[in-house]
């Protein structure tokens, strides 16, 4: 059975250090390039502000592009405390692209983690080639890291329960 309580714990943090995400990464059995790869899915997702708001001003000691982030601060801001979302690529939100990488590069992206990727020289290469490149050559790698992905912690018969219907528990009405 899926838990809830589960996925938190096997999440790559929004403020994790580049050192941190190869470490959780290579726990599952994925490497620095399959972890950079993986993170262009941020594209197309949203994020609440207060995943970020520490890169944020007044508190901003991030290398956050500037505009980029006063945008995010006036979508973030709240009367009423509502925990706002917004979208994490503003310029291609609802298609899964290359854009992520450019906009690494550029800094303007949401999560410490995202920036991390531009510290390491060896990943901001890959960062750099990703953003540069036919986005062929990005699409190419994350199909092949994504069904490398769902090979992690597989649950068979011997560990977890295969269901035979994913809606419910087998046995159960």
């Amino acid at each position: 059975m899926s838990l809830a309580s589960e996925t938190l714990p096997n999440l790559p943090l929004p403020f994790a250090s580049f050192d941190l995400l190869v470490k959780m990464f290579a726990a599952k059995g994925l490497d620095y390039s399959d972890m950079i790869t993986l993170s262009g899915a941020h594209n197309i997702s949203r994020s609440h502000c207060s995943s970020f708001k520490d890169r944020l001003p007044p508190s901003n000691t991030s290398d956050m592009h500037p505009a980029f982030a006063a945008t995010l601060q006036a979508s973030c801001a709240s009367a009423n405390g509502t925990d706002n979302t917004v979208v994490q690529d503003a310029v291609t939100p609802d298609v899964l692209d290359n854009q992520y990488y450019k906009n690494v590069v550029a800094h303007k992206v949401l999560f410490t983690s995202d920036a991390a990727l531009s510290t390491n020289f060896s990943s901001n290469n890959l960062v750099r080639a990703y953003a540069d490149f036919v986005p062929y050559l990005w699409q190419n790698k994350f199909a092949k890291a994504m069904v490398k992905m769902g090979g992690v912690e597989v649950k068979t018969a011997a560990n977890g329960e295969i269901r035979t219907n994913c809606r419910k528990v087998n046995g159960r009405p």
